[in-house]
This record gives C-alpha cells, structure tokens and sequence, in this order.
C-alpha cells in the first residue's frame, strides 16, 4: 500500500493558499481550501470568521484525508493520478472527480471509485494524468464564473498535470513484531 496523501495535500495546499472570502466566489469564506459550510459539517457546528482564519494544515488534514483521499481511493491510484484526482476532488467536489477519471477510463460514470474503476485505470494505455486534466479544464472553462478565475484555475490544472510526474511511491514500512521468534 503507497500513501503519497502527506505529499498531494502539500501540493494542494499550495494552490488553495490561504484565508479569502472572495464576492465572486460561491464557495465564499474559505481557508486552506476549506470552505466555512464544509468545515461546520466537519465540526458539526456554526464557526465564525476567526475560527476559519486560525485553521491550520495539522487541522485540516485529517477532514482532507477523510472526505477527499479516501472518497477517490488515493492510496490505491497510481502515482501522479492520485494527486491529479485528489486535487480536483479538492476543487471539484469528490463525485465529480471519480466521474472524471471513470469517463477518461470507460467506465460508466457513476461517482463512485471501486473495483471496476480501479481495474479500468490500472489497464489504462496513455496519459491518464494528461486525459483527466483535459475534461477537468474543459468543465472549467464553462462554469460561470470561468471569466473571473480562469487564470488561476488553468494555472492550477497545468501544474497539477506537470506536478503529478515528480510524486514518489511511499511505501509504509514494514515495523518488525517485538514477538517475531
């Protein structure tokens, strides 16, 4: 089992920066990527201002794990194609994502990452990375709010796609049983 979510959530990060409630933007108050609706589900209360603008990566990181990683199957992805489909899960919402790399890999695309999907991508000839990163970018461009994010948005899709070729393969170690003898 790989695990590269301490590294995609680095990346992602990165991209999402840091406290904004930008008028343009639906998601409105937002920090490390989190918007304040999303965050009170997490925490299963109303939050205020000050509350978003303390939220830190240690904080975050496990409600990323939780209604991201684990949503599109990262630890099971290849390479590269874990990030790129956490990244837009991250900005996209986890079903989208999934739906995404299904069409990319012929599955009917139901939102849901399992077996048929995994199989698909594992069999998968070509860029995958570059595939998803095309029909990400295209759904996009037609969102009404493309005329004011658009460069950022097809700066973050062009650097996820270049970014998702330097991941490494974590592989957890193997911790010996104080028992073995």
């Amino acid at each position: 089992m790989k695990d590269n979510f301490a590294e995609a959530l680095e990346h992602v990060l990165k991209h999402e920066g840091g406290y904004v409630n930008h008028p343009s933007d639906p998601g409105g108050m937002t920090n490390l990527g989190v918007t304040k609706r999303v965050w009170e589900e997490w925490v299963g209360h109303e939050v205020d201002e000050k509350t978003m603008r303390g939220l830190t990566p240690a904080v975050v990181g496990p409600m990323y794990r939780a209604k991201y990683w684990d949503k599109i199957k990262g630890d099971e992805l290849p390479i590269g194609v874990d990030y790129a489909v956490f990244d837009a899960a991250v900005n996209s919402g986890p079903g989208r994502a999934a739906k995404w790399l299904q069409a990319c890999v012929g599955v009917e695309p139901d939102g849901g990452i399992g077996p048929k999907t995994l199989a698909a991508v594992a069999a998968f000839e070509g860029d995958l990375v570059d595939d998803y990163s095309k029909r990400r970018l295209s759904f996009l461009m037609g969102l009404p709010h493309w005329p004011t994010f658009s460069k950022g948005w097809s700066r973050r899709v062009a650097e996820v796609r270049s970014d998702a070729a330097t991941f490494h393969d974590v592989v957890k170690p193997v911790v010996p049983s104080a028992q073995c003898g």
